[in-house]
């Protein structure tokens, strides 16, 4: 079974998914970029994009009941693996040890024109 989580917190979908979706005790957060809740694009580098998507994570995390702490698993995407230490900066600042498991990818784009998209799965266990 499973269940669509959906906050205000957090910008609406832009297509045919759901924020995040909760089944077998996991919540898969569908990737954020940096838009504000209004759905307006965050003003800045990468290290502004970084921060405003792992605010949006955690809105939706917390309309399941959880935070950061519970992620398990993200995926990264990006527009220019040159700023990974500038996005890895910001995102260190939002995960304490044990960090979750983590893939970074450069892509050729993002929605929106965006720099970064963070996804992120997160477990009730």
């Amino acid at each position: 079974m499973k269940k669509a989580i959906a906050t205000q917190n957090a910008p609406q979908a832009i297509g045919p998914y759901s924020q995040a979706i909760e089944s077998g005790g996991f919540v898969f957060a569908s990737g954020q970029i940096p838009l504000d809740a209004s759905g307006k694009m965050v003003e800045g580098g990468v290290r502004e994009q970084t921060e405003r998507v792992l605010c949006n994570l955690a809105a939706i995390l917390a309309q399941a009941g959880l935070g950061l702490e519970h992620v398990v698993k993200t995926t990264v995407f990006m527009t220019n693996l040159g700023e990974f230490a500038a996005m890895n900066e910001v995102y260190a600042k939002h995960f304490a040890a044990p960090h979750p498991a983590r893939a970074t990818v450069q892509v050729a784009a993002l929605p929106k024109g965006a720099a970064v998209e963070i996804e992120a799965v997160a477990s009730r266990a």
